[in-house]
């Protein structure tokens, strides 16, 4: 869709000025009528660099902010499209700004406040620990006029990171799916060879029953994932107890979580229900209990507490450890398929990554959200935000 405005774009920058007054600072009525339709982020840059209109998505892609345009390569394009005609076309990476909420200019309406606005809508449906992620926009800058330039962004960051997680997810399906082949074919030269030390077969057998179960392990999350896709419906058939699921989750878990000297508290309100497929809330829970004992020292306790928030409309589920915990800089990306951060330890070691994932998905399915607080030295707090039941 992009491409296509080419042949439009080429028409509108070689417009001239209509004759309008000079001190007229609005846009003729048809070209405003154009911009308002175009499925397109645009945004109207004035002679004297003053943004005079914008889609609220300018603000939050970080292509402008107090009123003028914040990035320093389309603010040159702008410049030598006003001073020499034709047009400019670039790729661009940015990063969302958060800016500081300010009164709107007198004598005419702001258009950073209807975008403020906006994004504060945004932003109620985020946890609040989020963490801006990189913007990728295909740019095109060019004159409307004498006095007016014009900017349209493409925001293709979607379709970046679908590529981005497709390549990532076939390198290292590839690198999980290679592991087993090696050590059948260890085991395998161990057998031709008829070697009289038994000790040699054993281990090559031990260690392709531990690459087929890592496999097995990544199959099943595969699976998982796969599953945890599709929206769940609130109806009067799929209410189900929270707290019935963690303690469920939790008594499966306490036999290996006592073997590390680790003890499982359960807290909170008990009544609390939520619309949603049963199955899958035990494995996000698990998944978060799962964390919890292999990243906390011998000896620590982990904690699941159900709570509602403040009016009631939603069930936090927190899984909270008191383990190494998880730097400032790798929390926007811990919910990743096959991320995998810097913490590992000889327990978490073999993990294939998928787990906070499957977290993020069942969360998204059940039109809830996922989201963490944590320090180094200081552990971690999962917390699982479901919708509370109304079917």
């Amino acid at each position: 869709m992009f491409e296509s405005l080419k042949a439009w774009w080429g028409d509108l920058t070689h417009r001239r000025d209509d004759g309008r007054d000079a001190g007229d600072d609005t846009l003729d009525d048809a070209t405003n009528a154009l911009l308002s339709i175009l499925p397109l982020v645009s945004i109207v840059v004035d002679e004297h660099d003053e943004v005079v209109r914008a889609h609220p998505d300018a603000y939050a892609l970080g292509v402008v902010r107090d009123d003028a345009i914040a990035d320093d390569t389309v603010a040159r394009a702008v410049h030598e499209v006003r001073s020499y005609g034709g047009k400019r076309q670039f790729d661009l990476t940015t990063t969302t700004l958060h800016s500081p909420k300010k009164a709107p200019k007198a004598g005419r309406p702001s258009v950073r406040e209807v975008a403020r606005q906006s994004l504060m809508g945004q932003s109620q449906d985020k946890p609040s620990t989020s963490v801006s992620r990189p913007n990728w926009l295909k740019v095109i800058v060019g004159r409307l006029n004498e006095r007016f330039v014009v900017v349209l962004v493409s925001d293709v960051s979607d379709t970046v990171r679908f590529s981005r997680m497709r390549d990532s997810f076939i390198v290292n399906v590839s690198e999980q799916l290679l592991k087993p082949t090696q050590s059948l074919e260890e085991l395998a030269d161990a057998l031709e060879n008829d070697s009289a030390d038994r000790d040699v077969v054993k281990e090559s057998a031990a260690k392709l029953r531990r690459s087929c179960a890592h496999m097995k392990h990544m199959v099943s999350d595969l699976l998982l994932l796969i599953k945890a896709q599709e929206p769940i419906l609130p109806t009067s058939d799929n209410r189900i107890n929270v707290m019935e699921q963690v303690q469920a989750v939790a008594d499966a878990h306490r036999q290996a979580a006592r073997q590390r000297g680790i003890d499982i508290e359960v807290n909170g309100d008990g009544s609390l229900e939520v619309n949603g497929d049963g199955e899958q809330i035990q494995t996000a829970i698990a998944k978060l209990l799962e964390n919890a004992i292999s990243y906390s020292p011998d000896g620590k306790g982990a904690t699941v507490s159900v709570k509602p928030d403040e009016d009631g409309s939603q069930v936090l589920i927190s899984v909270i450890d008191r383990g190494c915990g998880i730097e400032r800089k790798e929390q926007s990306r811990i919910f990743e398929r096959f991320y995998r951060g810097g913490n590992q330890n000889e327990r978490s070691v073999d993990g294939v990554g998928l787990g906070l994932a499957i977290v993020k998905h069942v969360a998204l399915t059940h039109h809830g959200s996922a989201s963490v607080w944590s320090a180094p030295g200081q552990g971690s707090t999962f917390t699982l935000t479901l919708p509370a039941a109304r079917g």
